[in-house]
């Protein structure tokens, strides 16, 4: 393990930066890793990540892969068979879109305005809503942008005010503010449920770092075992500090921050994580470039 050691003055315990996770996987049961960030960049998958997991699953270890992925598990596992995500780095995933889906069949019988790309529409199935244009809509569901490659939130500034006007709630069914696909920094639907909030909206948000997401999380983790697997036991592995991290934390679960474009811009560094966590309530345990046995 390589430590950095802390800055001069700093008053909070330093997050060690640590080139392996084999220490920290010792006296786990199961890791929640992050997918986008931590497994692939969206276009290209992480080895190392994926010999680490694979290596953890072979002492023993359960790997389900927590997503925030606005879809349903099934349709995440078909993305990472295509960008090259072996199958035997996991044994199940758990995504925001499968903790959404009992939010949105709260609208069953009712109509929706799906604001998203088409390739989300796989959430709705079995749900029993209709989508609908949004004067007609009892609640707008958001899984992100309809063209994230050129919109940003400030885009859709008269969408929001107008569904605000109508008094429509949200669902955000991806928390993430943004993410790196292929060294390119895109929104998610987080930054769109954000900028309806600003405007006075009101959003209920499904995945983390939310609590609903990590009590499915530690019930399927326990089916699987065949037990119950405790949160002393359990280790959350992601990029994301206000969703990964902050949701680990908020849940009482150990955690490892994974420095990925979104919040480090060049080289991991002690006094770059103590920025990075200066106002966090609860830090992770170490930090690393990327996850790697």
């Amino acid at each position: 393990m390589n430590m950095i050691s802390a800055p001069k003055g700093s008053r909070v315990p330093q997050v060690p930066i640590v080139s392996s996770i084999s220490s920290l996987a010792s006296g786990t049961d199961a890791w929640l890793v992050d997918i986008w960030g931590v497994m692939h960049n969206g276009v290209s998958p992480f080895p190392d990540a994926a010999r680490a997991c694979a290596t953890f699953r072979k002492i023993g270890g359960t790997i389900m892969l927590l997503s925030n992925a606005p879809r349903p598990a099934a349709s995440v596992v078909e993305q990472l068979q295509r960008i090259g995500v072996p199958d035997i780095a996991y044994d199940v995933i758990l995504t925001s879109g499968d903790a959404a889906r009992a939010l949105i069949a709260e609208y069953a019988g009712k109509a929706v305005f799906h604001l998203g790309p088409d390739r989300d529409l796989a959430l709705y199935e079995g749900t029993g809503v209709n989508l609908s244009e949004l004067g007609a809509a009892a609640a707008i569901v958001c899984t992100g942008l309809f063209d994230d490659n050129t919109e940003t939130p400030d885009d859709y500034a008269d969408l929001l005010t107008s569904a605000y006007k109508l008094g429509l709630p949200m669902i955000c069914a991806n928390p993430d503010l943004m993410v790196e696909r292929g060294g390119k920094k895109v929104w998610c639907a987080g930054g769109i449920a954000a900028a309806y909030e600003a405007c006075g909206g009101a959003v209920a948000y499904a995945g983390k770092p939310y609590p609903p997401i990590y009590n499915l999380a530690l019930e399927e983790l326990s089916r699987l075992r065949g037990e119950r697997v405790g949160i002393d036991r359990i280790l959350a592995i992601g990029d994301g500090i206000n969703t990964d991290i902050a949701g680990a934390g908020r849940a009482g679960i150990r955690s490892v921050f994974i420095a990925s474009g979104v919040h480090v811009d060049g080289e991991l560094d002690a006094r770059g994580l103590d920025r990075l966590f200066a106002q966090a309530s609860k830090r992770p345990a170490a930090a690393m470039t990327r996850l790697m046995w």
